[in-house]
This record gives structure tokens, sequence and C-alpha cells, in this order.
């Protein structure tokens, strides 16, 4: 225990006076003190300190800065490293690198590296980051020190990925430091340029990275053009499309012209680029629409011929007009005789495929290798397939196969890839060649041509195209043409071969199309029974005053052509049917469009007309595969072809007479102006009948298309 007089007297005793060589001691003892703290590289204990609220902001605040001063220049380079790359791309044309004899690029003036400072030598991924530089600011000396001291306490993160690793540096990295290309993955255990380990890294060692100097990378790799986008100064595609201008047929007077002549038409081209336009939200141009094809793309079960020996039998019926009541209509019908598929003869086949470069498109060269492959399946054993391509030249690409070596027939279509411009004309020389050396007598020979547009290379004038067809099609070897894709399809040329061919045009936009054409209607596609068909009607001015042919306008024939065997027309296939339908104007209803003669009209020698209760003489000319002479089939039209009301006739009659509206009503033709597509669609709806293959529903879905596209007008 203390003794407060101790105490006391040590109150009273006097204060020392100040010692300086003490002061100095203590004064010594305090910085040695300091400084082994300072050493002492045990982590403190307890919870590491937040950074303060005003130095989180301020850290917040400065990354934000950071990041936006690097996205300007970024966006800049982005822009300016394209057209570099091309004025680079173009210089190098003019004066291409010089190739040194091992093979390899010698440095020209561009590639020599420019002279810069070292570049600041990065720290292993693996590796602590190193502290702040000696030169960090002051005021942020206490917040990296916690920084520093939480992610000691901490457990390690793990180390990105390289290709992480890679991708942030890019990120982070400053634009004059990038290259031109992406550049190669940094080696393993080293950072990328500019790049850092983890997110929880230190400030300072972010903004080191950042840092301008040294961070340029290898100027080989910055002197080689980037690639431009392939969008890129990209000019609008043009729609290159050739589609032969037409105008619709007049009405014709019966006593000034009662003969009408023309060619059948069982090409089916016209429906699919109708459906496509309508389906892709726009309303077809008027001259793609040729109403017959529209309407002869439908299967209809007109009643057929009884035997092969007469090869079509014709049905014409008489009906009001559901658009006009005060005319009628006129419906012939043909139907060709089915040949059995054990009937069938041996097919020659050869595809001439078009590979140019304008085939490179999805619905192009594959959906054509597609089509192909679904024809090949249809074949029989003893069948012979032939494939030549063209672009640029011509080229055998299979000799005459039999169809039972069915895999290496469809290995040749697979290996087709398009390149080149279009030589089509010495494509069609090289293929009449082929089937000519696997000509089978009294079989079907058939180059089937498959092409996007125009032939580029060789004789590109159509008629001169129709010359070189001619000159083939007397050698027994028939032509049919297969459209794909748009931009570039040349339906001019397509219908000129064709026709010229004795063979059909269609187009396929899709692999179901491909089905229909090439599968379902192969025999009628392939297997022809009727070559140079025409018709002719004689209208009787006793009973019809004027008359129109809906459709037909590209098949128009001169009166006197029906009885030339000279002159072609169109062929019938296998089970192929025909509708061609007029509108009559009956005589004395009121509905005439001419106006009659002031002084009457010229007087027969006998005094009357003979025959005067017909309607019309409907006559039909036709030829034998393997014959040049032409037969004839007439059909008187009288009342007895006749029905009272439109429901009367036949659900095929009526779906036709739908599909004839819905051409016309396309072609903005005056005689359909006032008939509506609901009307349209309600007679094709109620006669829609048997649709196995679901034809019928899609016409209905077209319909209501263009209705709501055309305002429903």
């Amino acid at each position: 225990m203390v003794d407060d007089n101790k105490l006391e007297r040590l109150r009273d005793l006097a204060v020392p006076a100040p010692d300086g060589e003490a002061k100095a001691r203590a004064f010594a003892a305090a910085m040695r003190a300091f400084d082994m703290d300072e050493n002492n590289s045990t982590a403190t204990q307890g919870t590491a300190a937040g950074l303060r609220l005003t130095e989180r902001a301020q850290k917040l605040w400065r990354e934000i800065m950071q990041r936006k001063l690097i996205a300007t220049p970024a966006i800049t380079a982005l822009v300016a490293l394209p057209i570099a790359g091309y004025a680079a791309f173009e210089m190098l044309k003019e004066q291409p690198p010089v190739i040194g004899g091992n093979g390899e690029i010698t440095e020209t003036v561009a590639d020599k590296p420019v002279a810069q400072k070292p570049a600041v030598e990065q720290p292993a991924i693996n590796e602590p980051l190193a502290a702040a530089p000696a030169k960090e600011k002051k005021t942020d000396a206490d917040s990296e020190r916690r920084v520093e001291d939480k992610a000691q306490v901490a457990p390690a993160s793990p180390p990105k990925p390289a290709t992480e690793v890679d991708s942030l540096a890019k990120q982070e990295m400053a634009p004059e430091a990038m290259p031109a290309p992406p550049a190669a993955p940094a080696e393993s255990g080293q950072l990328a340029s500019g790049g850092r380990a983890s997110t929880q890294a230190p400030l300072a060692a972010m903004q080191s990275a950042q840092a301008p100097a040294g961070a340029v990378a290898d100027s080989r790799l910055m002197a080689q053009p980037a690639p431009m986008p392939a969008d890129q100064l990209q000019p609008r595609e043009e729609n290159r499309d050739r589609i032969e201008t037409f105008k619709t047929n007049p009405v014709h007077e019966t006593t000034q012209d009662p003969v009408s002549t023309f060619s059948i038409d069982v090409d089916t081209a016209s429906y699919s680029f109708v459906r496509r336009s309508l389906k892709e939200g726009t309303l077809p141009d008027p001259d793609t629409v040729r109403v017959e094809e529209i309407i002869n793309y439908f299967p209809y079960d007109w009643r057929g011929p009884d035997s092969a020996a007469t090869p079509f039998n014709s049905t014409v019926t008489v009906m009001p007009t559901p658009w006009n009541e005060r005319t009628k209509l006129m419906h012939v019908a043909i139907k060709g005789f089915d040949v059995k598929p054990a009937e069938q003869p041996r097919a020659n086949l050869v595809f001439l495929i078009d590979v140019s470069g304008s085939m490179d498109e999805p619905d192009k060269l594959p959906l054509l290798k597609s089509a192909f492959r679904l024809l090949v399946s249809k074949l029989k054993a003893d069948d012979t397939v032939s494939i030549v391509t063209y672009a640029g030249n011509a080229g055998t690409v299979l000799m005459p196969t039999k169809a039972v070596e069915r895999e290496k027939i469809l290995s040749a279509i697979d290996n087709l890839a398009p390149g080149g411009s279009t030589a089509g004309e010495a494509g069609i020389k090289e293929a009449y060649k082929l089937a000519q050396q696997s000509f089978v007598k009294d079989g079907i020979n058939r180059v089937m041509l498959a092409t996007d547009g125009d032939f580029n290379v060789g004789q590109t004038d159509d008629d001169d195209l129709k010359q070189l067809i001619e000159r083939e099609r007397k050698t027994g070897v028939f032509l049919s043409v297969f459209g794909f894709g748009r931009g570039n399809l040349n339906d001019q040329m397509m219908q000129t071969i064709a026709q010229n061919g004795n063979g059909t045009a269609a187009y396929i936009d899709t692999l179901a199309e491909a089905e229909k054409v090439l599968v379902e209607d192969a025999s009628s596609t392939l297997f022809t029974i009727a070559k140079d068909v025409k018709i002719q009607v004689e209208f009787n001015p006793a009973t019809v005053s004027e008359y129109r042919l809906v459709g037909y306008e590209t098949r128009a024939l001169k009166r006197e052509d029906f009885n030339n065997d000279r002159v072609d027309a169109g062929d019938i296939g296998s089970g192929h049917s025909v509708t061609a339908v007029y509108e009559i104007t009956p005589k004395g209803s009121g509905a005439e469009q001419v106006d009659p003669l002031r002084y009457g009209q010229a007087k027969v020698d006998n005094g009357g007309v003979a025959n005067a209760d017909e309607y019309a003489f409907v006559k039909i000319r036709y030829k034998l595969p393997n014959e040049n002479i032409s037969k004839l089939i007439t059909t008187p039209v009288t009342a007895a072809n006749e029905v009272s009301s439109f429901d009367e006739a036949g659900s095929d009659q009526r779906f036709s007479v739908a599909v004839a509206a819905f051409g016309q009503k396309l072609r903005d033709e005056d005689q359909t102006a006032n008939f509506g597509y609901d009307r349209i669609l309600e007679i094709a709806n109620a006669a829609r009948g048997a649709d196995p293959f679901g034809y019928r529903a899609e016409f209905l879905s077209l319909v209501r298309l263009a209705s709501s596209l055309g305002t429903n007008k």
C-alpha cells in the first residue's frame, strides 16, 4: 500500500528541466517501433475495414469515367478500321508483297514496327498482382491499402480461363493498343495486355494496365486489313427477274371474229409465283399472273378416255357467270389418259443443273438438290440418269447411270457446289449429247433443266435459244424447265424453251412444291401422251354475240395455225387435266360491250345460219408422241351441255371457276372489278370437295391473304 505522505512529497517536488538527450532517445525508439510494424507481414486480425462512403463513390466515378473515355475511341476505331483495311487491301493489289524463298511474306515498310517505349511487363496470372505504383496519388493511398488488406484476408479467387481473360483485356485495352484482327490467345499462365486476373484486383493495377505506354501489339498484325462486315457497303440487290408482259384478252364480236385458237398450257409456274408473293406480304405483279396456269395447277376429276387409243377426252359445260348475271361461261375440260406405272416406258433423263455463283442461296441449289433426290427415288431400276452442270462452261458430272445405282446418283447430286457464270447454251448442247448417247427408242428421253435465271455466256437471246431447242426437239429428246429462287429468274426464257422443247415449265419455291411436281405429278411431268395439242372454238353468231377467253394470252395462235402441223403447241402428259373458260354473251341479253353496226350485219348466201341451235363448235388437234401427223376431235356445244344454275354445275367446275375469278381479280381485270374476294372464297369453299393433298385448302388461305392485302376490293 502506498503511503499518502510519500505521494504528497512527490507532488511538491519541482519538475525537472527538459533533457534533450532523453528526448532524442524516446523519438528514436518510437521510429524503430514504427518501422517494425511496417515490415510485419502478418495479416491484421479482425475484419478488414471497408471503403468509406466517399471513397466508394470516388472509386465508382473513376471506373465509369475510365470506361467512358475508352468507349468513344473504341467506336471510332470500329468505323475507321474497316475503311483503313479496305484501303490497304486496294494498295496491296496494286503493289503485292514480295514472297521470299521460304514462302513467307517479307517485311514491307508498312510492316516495320514504329519505335516505341518498351511495354510494361505483365505479371503472371497465377501470381498476385503488384501493389500500387510509387507515383500513385496520395489521396488514394488509404483506400488502396484497405483493398490490399481485404484481398489478403479473403480466400484467393481462382484465376479466370485464358479465353475469358483475353476478352476482358480487349474490353479494357485502349483503342490504339488493339490490333485490327483478333489477337492470338495469350500463352498459358500469362495475362494479355491490358488484362486483369480477377474482378477483385486492385484499382492501381487496372490503371497501370490502361496506360498507353507500350500497349501496341506486333505491327505485322496491325498491317493486315480487317475483314469488312458482310453487309458493309453492299448495294441493294437489284431484282432482275424477267417476266413476259402481256395484255388481257379482249372481248371479240362474234360476227366479226367468230373463231378463237390457242395452244394448251399445262405449266404451273405462275401459281407458285403468286403463292410466294402473297406469303411474303405483297400482291403479285399482274404480269406474273397467268390465269390458265393458276387454274391448271389443281388436279380435277374430269372424265378421261376409255383407252390409250384416244389420248384424252373433252367435257364442255355451259353455266351462268357468277360475276355477271347476264353472261354465261363455257367451260372446256380435257383429261389425259392415265398410263399405269407397269405400262410406263423406260426413262432416259439428263439433269442439266445450273451451278453458277448466283445459285448459292438456300432456295436455289440446296433446294434443287433436295428436289432431284425426290425424283431419283421415284425412278424404276432400269431408268437412266445423267448429270450435266454448267457455270462458265459445261461439264459432265455423271455419265449415263442406271437408277438401280441410286447411291451413286445421289452422291453426284450431293457433291454439287455453286460458282462461276452461267453458260447455259454449252450446258444444253452437252445435255442433248448425253441424251442421244443413251437414247431409248419408244421411251421417255428428256432433258430436265434446273436454273435460277439467265444464260449470260453463249447464246443469250431467247430467239436463238428457241431455234436451238427446236432443232434438238426433232431428234425425239424433249426439254422441261424448273425455276428456283428469285431476283435473277428469267421466266420469259423458261416459257420460251419449255414451249419449244415439248416440255413443261414449273417454278419450285418449296420442298412441298418439288414433291408435287417431281413425285406426285411425275407421270404427267415425264410421260407425254399427246403433243402439239391445239384448241379452236367457233362461236355461233346466231346464239352468241360476244366472247372472251379467260387466260392463255401467251398461247394464242393464228386461225390458220390450227391445221398447220409444223406449228408447235403444248403437250399433255399422262393423267394431265387441262381447263379453258370462255365468258360468252348470249345474243339479245343486253350485256354486249360492242355497239352494233349502223348498217346491219352481213348476210349469208343461204339465208340463214347452219346449226343455229348450237353455242359453239370445239375442235381439238393433237399428235401422238411418235407421230408427225395430227388427229382431230370435235365436240358441238348445245343446250344439252348447259345447266340452269351455277350451283348445278359439278364441284370441280365451280372450284375451277372460283380459281379463274381469283386470277382475274389479281390482274385487276374489269370483268371482276365488282366481284369481291369474299364471294370467291365462298364459291371455292363450297366446291372444295376431296382435297387429299391440301392444295385447295392452301388456295383458300391465299384468297384470304389477297383479300387482306387488297383491302377486300
